[in-house]
């Protein structure tokens, strides 16, 4: 067996300073309903969103163990907007696998985004952002993703550790079931320390200052061989200023 390391947890008073200290936090679920003013409920219905993910079409590892969808918002203090459909695009900087290439994804669904815990969410990312950066409107990529264990393996990451190239990461898990491994490691991007964990409640986040910190999730695997296992999550990321790509698509279509 694979030891599990526990999450080094913070308190909700203190997750301003304790991110601009270390440029990571980790809130319990119990904190997060409380940091975005919804409610357990809630949350417990936005996630039954994530039965119905096409698979990702873009892996090139050739792996089937990925499902996604994908949404863009510009938010501020006074809205969450959507924004129309985009490709998700990184450069190869942030991403060696798929970076430089314009990914279409299917669009969230409406549903999803109506519920009363989705705004609430982006909307308290947007204020940590701001509280982080300074104020001022954010724009915000949502990719709720499933890692299956199809192929026997699933990797959450499969570009390795990395920056997403963002302001602000953030990544809720939703479920684990029925698998091992799927841990969280976090680095310095410019030095030594790092630190692993396994995160396994529902709705416990991760809040990353993309600019200090590097991370990565470690592949999972069933832990029986007959039964389908998976690893739910929600990863939000914040930018300032724009969309990651907007000028390289810019100029793409002036071709």
């Amino acid at each position: 067996m694979t030891a599990q390391f526990s999450p080094p947890w913070s308190q909700l008073e203190t997750l301003n300073a304790t991110l601009s200290t270390k440029g990571y936090a980790l809130l319990e679920a119990s904190s997060v309903v409380r940091w975005a003013g919804t409610t357990a409920h809630d949350l417990d219905f936005l996630q039954s969103f994530w039965s119905d993910l096409p698979p990702d079409p873009h892996l090139r590892d050739g792996g089937r163990y990925r499902r996604r969808r994908h949404g863009c918002f510009v938010v501020s203090s006074k809205q969450v907007k959507q924004v129309a459909h985009r490709a998700h695009w990184q450069p190869l900087a942030y991403n060696a696998l798929h970076g430089g290439m314009q990914r279409w994804f299917a669009p969230l669904e409406s549903a999803m985004i109506n519920c009363q815990a989705w705004g609430a969410l982006l909307g308290a990312l947007a204020r940590q952002c701001s509280a982080l950066h300074g104020e001022q409107a954010w724009f915000i990529e949502a990719h709720p993703f499933r890692i299956d264990t199809t192929d026997g393996i699933g990797r959450p990451t499969p570009e390795g550790a990395h920056r997403d190239g963002v302001d602000l990461v953030a990544v809720f898990i939703l479920e684990r079931h029925a698998i091992k491994g799927g841990e969280t490691r976090i680095f310095e991007a410019d030095g030594p320390t790092g630190l692993r964990f396994t995160l396994e409640q529902p709705w416990s986040l991760i809040l990353l200052d993309d600019h200090r910190v590097i991370h990565e999730s470690t592949p999972i695997q069933p832990l029986d061989r007959n039964t389908l296992g998976w690893r739910d999550t929600l990863v939000i990321t914040c930018r300032s200023g724009s969309f990651q790509g907007e000028a390289q698509n810019l100029l793409e279509n002036s071709d």
